[in-house]
């Protein structure tokens, strides 16, 4: 016996959302929610800083501030001189990852030239 079907099958309908009526109409049950706009603060900023130490040559740390931190020779020297007097000095400020980046970038290159140049990240506040 061979059976065939006549018509194709009928998509299942849609569901039907609630009727919506005007205020007071739907018994004053009702809630009206608010969009309020998300207010998201920017990321916490790490300075970067070298400390002074009294066996790591001025012109090695004068080089780091360049290859490290993108600085001309000048701008380079002037830090390198703060550091020298005022005991440290800020290379840059940069987001969490990127200043811990540097550290560690910083820290190695010191290393490998045999120098004991520090160098830390601090938030600012």
């Amino acid at each position: 016996m061979n059976s065939m079907a006549t018509q194709p099958p009928k998509p299942p309908a849609p569901p039907k959302a609630p009727a919506f009526k005007p205020d007071g109409a739907n018994g004053g049950d009702s809630v009206v929610l608010e969009r309020r706009p998300q207010k998201t603060k920017p990321p916490q900023m790490f300075q970067v800083v070298l400390l002074n130490d009294d066996y790591t040559p001025m012109e090695f740390v004068v080089e780091v501030i360049q290859e490290f931190f993108n600085k001309d020779r000048e701008t380079a020297t002037q830090i390198m001189l703060k550091i020298h007097l005022d005991g440290k000095g800020v290379c840059g400020v940069f987001s969490k990852d990127v200043a811990s980046t540097k550290v560690d970038q910083v820290t190695e290159a010191a290393r490998k030239s045999g120098h004991p140049l520090q160098c830390v990240c601090e938030p600012i506040e």
